[in-house]
């Protein structure tokens, strides 16, 4: 859609066609209006429209024969009825045919407008509709990351890169960000490709159960050990081994991968015999690793083997943008995946999203989508199947940006133009819910530049 939607009015009562496009205008939209309804033929032949406002009752051309052309030129553009003789018949005949709404004669202004708004709003959420599954369209295939995010964008690139080096790398970023989806990237775009690519959450073993997830052991290691077993690193050979949460690996532990990266071989648990191994190390952790080398909590040695090449994936609150593009993703695989028939989020349910400061990272987002898919009857996630607490955690969530915590102030701030948008910019009511009179919000808005 334009940035200032185009209305097509027709009516054959010049009062009534001034009225409306006046109205309208006022609303700043791009309005042409005829009193003629074969002009109005011509009109949606020759020119494209976001909304048509039609008379039902028009000689030679009535609104009912508009719709249906509009329909066949144009079947995105929503079309609402006017009409003095407001009965159930014609209002259920015009919707049968696919008319947006009706509005009876003699019209309210605050309706017209109230009308216009929305049918605009479901072309225009439609429009978008169709843009993000064109834009996911582009992302299919090969795995990719999904963004359209400038900065999101150089990282992918960068990773890319680095990819062909076979260096080590290690990928930073709070939980649920995607550093796995990452390491797979990388792997996919290396010379191992071809090689096999496992993971390891190295916070989810003990010390003892993680030496033999990663070495394996020989027949006979410890009681129970009744056969031998290749370990991960073993397993891996020729590819990649991607290692979760490595800042949570054991100090001991931390000793034996130094050796394997080092000497490019390993000792299964109750061997002697070394075993040479090809194996590219792709670490991920949400912590800050020279500062846990600071606390003694991990090796340098180790960091400066594995800290070749550094990866850092920014949070989902820096890359709203991509939000809308990656709900719509998890709403196609959700949808596929429960058989159920779901295309649409609602504006309302997208803005609520955008709004909350997403702790969890791209991770939530994609429990709430799958939330919300489970819930509806409908074809749309609606603003009621997102969980009830939304909006008072978009409001409770706080967190470091550019490693630096949110003053009073940058909070004050966030908080007042969250409830002045709720109210509809209004002041006098933004003020009663925030606990003020008016003259202190003014001051409050002055004081931190939102007067404007």
């Amino acid at each position: 859609m334009k940035e200032k939607p185009r209305i097509l009015v027709v009516d054959d009562e010049k009062v009534a066609l001034n009225n409306l496009v006046y109205i309208l205008k006022k609303e700043d939209y791009e309005v042409t209006g005829t009193q003629s309804g074969p002009r109005a033929l011509v009109l949606l032949e020759e020119q494209e429209f976001d909304l048509v406002l039609t008379d039902l009752k028009m000689e030679k051309v009535d609104g009912m024969q508009i719709l249906k052309r509009s329909k066949e030129l144009q079947p995105d553009t929503e079309v609402v009825m006017i009409t003095g003789y407001a009965t159930v018949d014609s209002a259920i005949s015009a919707m049968k045919a696919g008319a947006y709404h009706y509005v009876a004669k003699p019209f309210k202004l605050d309706e017209v407008r109230k009308v216009a708004h929305e049918a605009l709003e479901k072309k225009r959420l439609k429009y978008e509709n169709i843009r993000l599954r064109e834009q996911l369209g582009r992302f299919e295939g090969t795995p990719q990351i999904i963004t359209t995010n400038p900065l999101m964008k150089q990282i992918v690139e960068m990773a890319k890169q680095v990819a062909v080096t076979d260096t080590n790398i290690v990928i930073t970023g709070e939980s649920g960000t995607g550093k796995e989806l990452f390491a797979n990237l990388i792997h996919l775009n290396s010379t191992r490709k071809k090689g096999p690519m496992l993971s390891l959450n190295c916070g989810a073993f003990t010390e003892e159960l993680l030496a033999n997830e990663l070495f394996g052991h020989e027949k006979g290691a410890f009681t129970g050990a009744e056969t031998e077993k290749k370990g991960l690193v073993e397993m891996v050979d020729t590819g990649t081994l991607f290692l979760d949460e490595i800042a949570e690996m054991p100090l001991p532990m931390q000793v034996k991968l130094l050796r394997v990266i080092q000497e490019k071989e390993l000792i299964r648990l109750g061997g002697v015999q070394p075993i040479k191994v090809d194996v590219r190390f792709v670490c991920a952790t949400n912590r800050d690793l020279q500062e846990e080398v600071k606390l003694g909590h991990f090796r340098q040695d180790l960091y400066f083997r594995v800290n070749v090449i550094s990866i850092e994936i920014p949070p989902l609150s820096a890359r709203k943008d991509d939000l809308p593009l990656l709900a719509y993703h998890f709403l196609k695989k959700y949808t596929k995946l429960m058989g159920k028939d779901v295309s649409e989020i609602s504006e309302e349910a997208i803005d609520l999203l955008m709004h909350y400061d997403f702790p969890g990272n791209v991770r939530e987002l994609e429990n709430i989508i799958e939330r919300g898919v489970a819930l509806t009857q409908g074809h749309a996630i609606e603003k009621n199947h997102l969980p009830d607490d939304l909006r008072g955690a978009a409001l409770q969530t706080f967190r470091k940006r550019e490693g630096k915590y949110p003053s009073l102030e940058e909070m004050e701030k966030s908080y007042i133009q969250w409830v002045l948008k709720e109210v509809g910019e209004n002041k006098t009511e933004a003020a009663k819910y925030l606990g003020i009179d008016r003259v202190s919000l003014w001051r409050k808005l002055k004081k931190l530049g939102l007067d404007e």
